[in-house]
């Protein structure tokens, strides 16, 4: 779905290890590796004897308000966070879309396919990809952030995010990432006191189920009826309704507490890895704090090209507003394979210097 600007909306990491990129070393994907454990895959299995019964959410989405400390009005499970963006693009009416950028870009192909005119707000690398809710236009009555941001790997403050909140504003924020953020600081989830607040969660990064999609959707009472009434009957897999109340049990949410400090310091492994090459052009958006980092470089493109060949799949920057073809992202892996990556990224940089 490229746009006027040349933007392919509709790209996503997925791509770059789908056919010959299957047997490529996975940094494209900013899925957990490893995922989904074994007891949760052990779980799911245990639903399957329930499929001939139409899917019953109540217990799923009971689970999820308790988690966040919200009555259950204020919580709507879908098939991943992406029904969610559409779901609010159909449902919502809403004259003046606004997407901070750059993020995900499914937000905008969402309203766009649903006839919306959208404008951007562009954040800059020299800025660090901050926001300035300045910059947000005072007209604009539906606004989307996300945090920790894909593909900056920003975590913006919370309480930035609460001041672009206005009335008969929408403000949507998507915490798809929230939890791979130790202690999920600066995260909205659970918040009543922000007047227009959507937050968007997914289940399929931590865990290892975007196959299974599987996500939800926190806001007031009033929203969460009208997106509701947007969706088909039974949206959400049996399947997908016990993974959802398991992933927000006690036992998981003490495993993901753990796995965002792994990745905490994996993320840190690879940013200090990534500085080396610093003479060579290399730097990081940052600081980073999601399970990701952006990554410039020379001759990108190419580079990403030699690194395939060196059997490592790495994300193309230029698909998202804001970025351009010198921009790379990388989901963070454990040090044996970022130690693999970094000598594949010394190689194929000395391969370009000599050519």
């Amino acid at each position: 779905m490229p746009t006027d600007d040349g933007h392919d909306l509709r790209h996503h990491g997925d791509v770059e290890v789908r056919g010959a990129g299957a047997g490529l070393t996975d940094l494209a994907v900013n899925v957990r590796a490893d995922t989904p454990p074994v007891w949760l895959r052990e779980h799911i299995a245990g639903s399957l004897g329930a499929l001939a019964a139409y899917p019953d959410g109540r217990a799923a989405r009971e689970a999820v308000a308790r988690r966040h400390g919200l009555p259950v009005e204020r919580v709507l499970l879908t098939a991943g966070a992406a029904e969610a963006f559409v779901l609010l693009a159909r449902a919502l009416k809403v004259r003046q879309p606004v997407v901070v950028h750059p993020q995900f870009t499914e937000p905008e192909a969402a309203l766009r396919d649903a006839g919306h005119s959208v404008d951007r707000v562009l954040l800059r690398a020299e800025d660090g990809f901050r926001l300035d809710p300045a910059a947000v236009p005072e007209d604009a009555d539906l606004v989307v952030i996300g945090n920790p941001t894909n593909p900056t790997s920003v975590l913006h403050p919370a309480c930035l995010i609460a001041q672009l909140a206005r009335p008969g504003r929408t403000l949507v924020v998507d915490e798809a990432f929230m939890d791979a953020v130790p202690g999920e600081r600066e995260a909205l989830a659970g918040r009543t006191d922000v007047p227009g607040l959507v937050v968007l969660r997914s289940l399929t990064k931590t865990w290892g189920l975007a196959g299974l999609r599987i996500g939800y959707v926190l806001a007031e009472p009033d929203t969460i009826a009208d997106l509701e009434r947007a969706q088909p009957l039974w949206p959400v897999s049996t399947p997908a309704l016990a993974a959802a109340e398991a992933c927000v049990s006690a036992r998981a949410l003490a495993e993901a507490s753990d796995a965002a400090e792994r990745i905490a310091a994996d993320r840190a492994h690879l940013v200090a890895g990534l500085a080396e090459f610093a003479p060579e052009g290399v730097s990081v958006a940052g600081p980073a704090e999601g399970p990701f980092v952006l990554m410039r470089a020379p001759d990108a493109v190419a580079l990403r090209a030699r690194l395939r060949e060196r059997g490592f799949a790495v994300r193309r920057g230029d698909t998202f507003p804001g970025l351009g073809p010198e921009w790379l992202r990388l989901a963070v892996r454990d040090r044996a394979t970022t130690g693999r990556f970094l000598q594949a990224l010394d190689q194929a940089l000395s391969t370009g210097t000599r050519n």
